[in-house]
């Protein structure tokens, strides 16, 4: 007689741990990552100044702590998302931090960072700063674009990397703790400045009889054919060959100002926005040679810094 055979058990797919967070701070972004973490299985545990927002997360399913130490105890990983780099100090004044990963991404200087990160260690903390590149509702989209940039402890960025790129994509840029500041500053300074260029190109057409959208892909395709021209600028810095390979160089450019200048007249446009940059051009003309491209204009920001006391 035949012996049934007992079916064997399907296997499975070992699950891997997900690591519980807490999040200091409910305002706009934290609240979006803390969403995005709930929504990826994280325990999660939360503390803000105000309570309606907390209240609003522990509906859906975080553990509101009622004060911030007692959120930091709740959890090894500890996301601050506060104000300002003065908050940070007051929310954490007294808070026992030994043997906490302290994640910042709360806006700060790079100095501001660096002495939070000392800071951090006086008290037996690890610590990662991070810079957010990205407005709330783009954390959690996957293909939004949202990243943050990080520095610090490296072994704690391996630590944790999984569990932060889940909001949003993860670019580590060095063990200085203030360089994800000065990442991120540099590249909101690209932006606004941008954004200069931009709001002159629109008052220039706005007393004609010239749709707005009508300039926008135009001025879209213009900037993005010009952006890889940053890797140019880059490379010429590392050279120091400001010369070689020049197809608009800098004798050029300059005697083009006047035609901006009096299109901007005409148009009755302050060209304040404008001005400064051209000014630059100018003396980097007077100090060098015309034969540059406008990598030169670099140099001419850059002051001595001071010998620290």
């Amino acid at each position: 007689m035949a012996q049934n055979n007992p079916e064997k058990p399907a296997p499975t797919t070992p699950v891997t741990p997900v690591t519980p967070v807490t999040l200091l701070g409910l305002g706009a972004m934290g609240t979006a990552l803390a969403r995005t973490w709930l929504a990826a299985g994280h325990p999660l545990t939360v503390w803000n100044r105000s309570t309606a927002r907390a209240a609003a997360l522990a509906a859906e399913g975080a553990r509101v702590a009622d004060d911030a130490a007692g959120a930091v105890a709740a959890n090894s990983l500890v996301v601050v998302c506060l104000l300002d780099d003065a908050s940070v100090g007051e929310v954490l004044d007294g808070v026992d931090l030994d043997g906490k990963d302290v994640v910042n991404l709360t806006t700060t200087t790079p100095a501001q960072a660096r002495a939070r990160a000392a800071w951090a260690g006086e008290r037996g903390a690890r610590y990662l700063d991070g810079g957010i590149m990205a407005v709330p509702p783009m954390i959690g989209v996957p293909d939004a674009g949202a990243y943050v940039i990080y520095s610090g402890s490296p072994e704690l960025f391996e630590r944790h990397r999984a569990t932060l790129a889940v909001p949003a994509g993860t670019t580590y840029v060095g063990e200085d703790a203030g360089f994800a500041a000065l990442h991120d500053v540099a590249l909101l300074s690209a932006m606004y400045g941008m954004f200069a260029g931009v709001t002159h190109a629109f008052a220039l057409i706005r007393a004609e009889d010239i749709d707005p959208a009508s300039l926008a892909p135009l001025l879209t395709d213009w900037l993005g054919a010009m952006a890889p021209s940053v890797h140019q600028t880059a490379a010429r810095l590392n050279s120091g060959d400001y010369t070689t390979g020049v197809v608009s160089n800098l004798g050029m450019q300059v005697g083009g100002v006047a035609t901006f200048l009096d299109t901007a007249e005409q148009q009755g446009v302050n060209p304040e926005l404008l001005l400064p940059y051209f000014e630059l051009m100018r003396r980097r003309l007077a100090e060098g040679d015309a034969g540059e491209d406008l990598t030169g204009v670099v140099d001419l920001l850059v002051r001595p810094r001071r010998p620290a006391v």
